[in-house]
């Protein structure tokens, strides 16, 4: 994330995938997590001191005997974490799909090391929260199907039960609290309960995680209720507003007081982009934050518009972003790989990061991946990549590789899923006349299909044995690739591709694009890799929110 400091909170504070964000306060600073799914490391950790200004310091999964991503699908994994902290110790909660199902882990410190899961071994559902009361009792909150039956989907409830943190069981007995603030709602998800003044608050998601989402709020005198909802609900959505909207599917939000005695919300939304109606989101559901105030005990989410503004100042009125401070805002990130240094938190790896396959160590200055399996696979992929974090940018990777066998490639990757992305790689190939050549692979949702094809000897002074560089163009929804042996010297070896394909209103799931650096072997027994010298991300300027054309 960029370094930059403000004085205004600018949405979205956490641009690019950073999904279902929770948020709290802890000795004057404020922490936040977001789900990563089948990514690793998993959970990812921001840090505030001013409630504007973001860090990432690490995540809370980072360390392979902790969880099992293996089988996985990118949209699997780890769905709706909540943050908290109580007498000194940070808590973590989450739901990890189709494996331990929900689990808690704890720190001293959120940048880490956090503990090995807890599970919760008796708690059905998704989406867990924790409550700690005045009396010192802990409470799980989550979510489950209606326990009589599910009559339509989405016929769920929130419910509540104790929990010894000790040993992660629900002690006494559960009740359901909460079925969502509309008639026949479907999916109330993402709950999170506070004690305010005295009296229990209730802040959920409903309508589904697409265009219907809405964040609502209920209250009670006690934790098992009768819990009210706020005739008002909900209290934050773009539903209303169409398909057309800057910001779309705005839902799942925490609630949060800042040392200054204001309120705020962190939430999801999308920002769809591209023309003639049809609007994708390929950065997926980022974070925003929107001001709360207080009226008749109820919360009002951004009060002077009720939707999610670009800017706000620190009391919560909508502000304006001068062109000097968007100017500021443009991502660029240079990583060379220094010798044996860790890799930046903000880096992805597709289920597991094996140090045996992604090494630093092993060359001065360069990045080394193995070739692992074919990006379509559960398991076993070498991917490092980092989000996709604006409409337009560029990334540069320059490498060089050690092939062994028939079918051994490494490249850059823009990828969505399996079985959606694009891939520009240099290929050991019999159908080469020197045997290696450059390829830009697509994936949609079918077998792989090779859009362009370049002997790597036609390209001047490039051999097997030197670098080359990469690069891809987004343009909006226009992608375009690059290969040269230097930044100053590239050639176009495709371009005027579809980057809607990389958005998951195409591909499906929950997560969105990223972009970085793969390697993959042809034949098991090939001890392939290449040698990735440095890295370049950096976004284009313009609008915070895309125009509707």
């Amino acid at each position: 994330m960029s370094d930059i400091s403000k004085n205004k909170i600018i949405n979205p504070v956490l641009p690019g995938f950073y999904p279902d964000p929770s948020i709290c306060c802890a000795e004057g600073a404020y922490y936040m997590v977001c789900s990563s799914f089948a990514y690793f490391p998993g959970l990812p950790v921001f840090k505030s001191t001013d409630g504007i200004n973001w860090t990432q310091i690490g995540n809370v999964i980072d360390r392979s005997e902790q969880l099992d991503f293996s089988g996985c699908g990118v949209s699997e994994g780890l769905f709706a974490p909540t943050i908290r902290y109580n007498n000194g110790k940070f808590y973590c909660i989450c739901t990890q799909i189709d494996k331990i199902g929900n689990f808690f882990v704890t720190a001293d410190n959120p940048a880490g090391p956090w503990s090995l899961p807890v599970r919760i071994s008796d708690a059905p559902g998704i989406d867990p929260s924790l409550f700690f009361d005045d009396d010192g009792t802990a409470w799980y909150v989550g979510t489950r199907p209606a326990p009589e039956g599910v009559k339509y989907n989405g016929n769920w409830e929130i419910w509540v039960q104790r929990i010894d943190l000790d040993t992660g069981k629900l002690l006494g007995q559960s009740k359901g609290i909460w079925r969502g603030a509309l008639r026949d709602c479907i999916w109330p998800e993402g709950p999170h309960i506070y004690k305010i003044n005295g009296t229990y608050y209730l802040i959920h998601a409903e309508g589904g995680t697409g265009p219907e989402h809405a964040v609502c709020v209920a209250r009670a005198e006690t934790v098992e209720g009768p819990w009210e909802g706020k005739k008002a609900n909900p209290i934050l959505t773009h539903r209303h507003l169409g398909k057309d909207a800057g910001v779309v599917y705005v839902g799942h939000a925490d609630l949060v007081q800042y040392t200054d005695g204001t309120w705020w919300l962190c939430c999801l939304g999308s920002r769809p982009y591209g023309s003639n109606g049809q609007r994708y989101s390929n950065m997926g559901r980022e974070t925003f934050m929107v001001p709360v105030k207080w009226e008749d005990g109820w919360p009002v989410a951004s009060w002077q518009s009720g939707m999610v503004e670009h800017a706000y100042s620190p009391d919560g009125k909508i502000a304006s972003v001068s062109e000097a401070e968007s100017d500021a805002l443009v991502e660029k990130t240079f990583d060379d790989f220094t010798l044996g240094a860790p890799l930046a938190p903000y880096w992805l790896s597709l289920r597991t990061r094996d140090s045996a396959y992604v090494r630093s160590d092993k060359t001065i200055g360069a990045l080394r991946l193995y070739g692992r399996k074919s990006v379509h696979a559960d398991r076993d992929v070498n991917i490092v990549a980092r989000r996709q974090t604006a409409f337009s940018y560029s990334a540069w990777a320059k490498l060089k590789v050690h092939f062994e066998q028939q079918g051994d490639c490494a490249g850059i990757v823009c990828f969505q899923n399996e079985g959606f992305n694009y891939r520009l790689q240099i290929v050991l190939s019999a159908n080469s006349s020197s045997g290696l050549c450059i390829q830009l692979v697509r994936s949609c949702g079918a077998d792989d299909e090779i859009v362009s094809q370049q002997d790597l000897h036609s390209t001047a002074d490039c051999s097997g044995d030197s670098f080359v560089v990469f690069k891809v163009n987004a343009d909006m929804q226009k992608l375009s690739f690059e290969y040269g042996c230097s930044q100053d010297d590239m050639k176009v070896l495709a371009e005027g591709l579809d980057a809607t394909i990389l958005s998951y209103e195409k591909a499906g799931g929950f997560v969105g694009s990223v972009i970085g650096m793969f390697c993959t072997a042809g034949d098991e027994a090939s001890e392939c890799y290449a040698d990735f010298d440095w890295f370049i991300y950096e976004n284009k300027k313009e609008p915070w929110i895309c125009p509707v054309a």
